[in-house]
């Protein structure tokens, strides 16, 4: 069964996570981002340190108060490739099915803090058919990346139905899910859900963490039931100031994802969601990083470090560069910055 939740914040006012005279604040801050934290990942809380990289990601704070000019509301650009409600069809050969707009955990610094959180945005079955509908009629879809919302968090039964209507596509050849749900919560991941992923397409597990301490027994135990099952796992990490941007707690994320058979993906630049500043680093640090992890860690352990262009336009690879070339010469910089003449 599930574990509970943390709601409000006169739950997290008891236990010391918070300060009463923030009280009126942090209202404002849950009136409009949700509030909701698992009991595995407040059981990992240090309450002695107020850096703790799990209370920093999940505990409301009021540096959410300060809207910066270039935050947006959609910093990614869903709307402008919305095809039919819960059908984001931004690149030609995949789009994203987002059935559910609820997750176990909020993020603090999530890009789509504006819409998650209302059970009012979960599809109903007219908007379900109607979103199979499209999947149906554009053949150039080859894979659909469910996401929302946490996928995960619908019953095995209702998560099973999509799969084996998305699985009777001929024209969709893979399915990827996005979810927090085996690190947050993982009692979630049942022997009813492992039944519900055997289908017949290739089916990928995007599993996000940010953190080698988000990474409990139970988590652990959790993805090793995914890894028994044969879902290929990949990870995605953001890049969070003050949680991740430093090379040691990076190396240790990259090294847990491999260890526990998740080949990292994507390193995500913070997007540009409202309230969220506090957790952005600039790009030249970010890319700092990864010429570090470059330089330090197998490249079993390399993500790909990307920015959502703002408004719609897609990912790109952000990462070092290391080639400089001319008309009359390439030159090839390797990890410890020597260059090197290539003809």
């Amino acid at each position: 069964m599930p574990t509970k939740t943390i709601k409000k914040l006169s739950t997290l006012l008891e236990q010391g996570l918070i300060q009463a005279a923030d009280l009126p604040a942090l209202q404002q801050v849950v009136d409009r981002f949700d509030l909701s934290i698992t009991d595995t990942m407040h059981a990992l809380i240090d309450n002695n340190n107020d850096q703790d990289p799990i209370k920093r990601q999940f505990v409301p704070s009021m540096q959410e108060l300060i809207i910066q000019e270039q935050e947006l509301d959609d910093p990614i650009g869903d709307s402008a490739h919305e095809a039919v409600k819960g059908i984001i069809h931004r690149y030609p050969d995949r789009c994203l099915f987002m059935p559910v707009q609820v997750c176990a955990v909020y993020c603090r610094f999530c890009f789509r803090r504006e819409q998650v959180g209302g059970a009012q945005n979960t599809l109903t079955k007219d908007e379900q058919n109607t979103a199979f509908h499209y999947i149906e009629s554009h053949p150039e879809i080859w894979e659909v990346i469910l996401t929302g919302g946490d996928p995960l968090i619908l019953k095995p039964s209702i998560l099973q139905t999509i799969l084996q209507r998305l699985n009777a596509i001929s024209h969709v050849e893979v399915i990827r899910i996005h979810t927090r749900i085996p690190v947050v919560d993982p009692a979630r991941i049942t022997k009813d859900l492992q039944n519900a992923f055997s289908i017949d397409k290739a089916l990928y597990v995007a599993i996000h963490a940010n953190h080698a301490n988000e990474f409990s027994p139970a988590a652990v135990a959790a993805i090793k039931k995914l890894v028994n099952v044969g879902i290929p796992l990949i990870s995605q990490t953001t890049l969070l100031k003050g949680i991740n941007d430093d090379i040691h707690s990076l190396t240790d994320l990259m090294r847990t994802f491999v260890k526990n058979k998740i080949k990292p993906y994507y390193l995500h630049h913070a997007d540009l969601a409202k309230g969220t500043s506090h957790f952005r680093t600039t790009i030249q640090e970010g890319q700092a990083l990864v010429r570090q992890l470059r330089g330090r860690v197998s490249g079993l352990c390399q993500p790909i470090y990307v920015l959502d262009i703002p408004g719609g336009f897609g990912k790109v690879p952000i990462g070092p560069h290391y080639i400089h070339a001319d008309d009359h010469q390439c030159c090839i910089e390797d990890y410890e910055g020597v260059m090197h003449a290539y003809e």
